[in-house]
């Protein structure tokens, strides 16, 4: 008899969201490389201090939020 491990019991499967479904879109759809790119000059080098956020991250936080709640 083999002992299946930990690993094999405990995986998880699970559907897929709204939320992911959402976001794998908005990867898709967005040009996020242009996007960086026209930012990335005006973004904080970082050279001292805390280190800062990328730029990517900056981008994709707000911008599902202007999405689904538009002004």
């Amino acid at each position: 008899m083999n002992q299946l491990s930990l690993a094999n019991g405990f995986e998880r499967s699970t559907k897929r969201t709204r939320r992911q479904a959402f976001l794998e879109e908005m990867l898709a759809v967005v040009p996020w490389d242009a996007l960086v790119a026209r930012i990335a000059p005006f973004a904080p080098a970082g050279t001292t201090g805390r280190p800062p956020y990328p730029v990517l991250v900056l981008l994709q936080g707000p911008l599902p939020a202007a999405v689904v709640r538009p002004r």
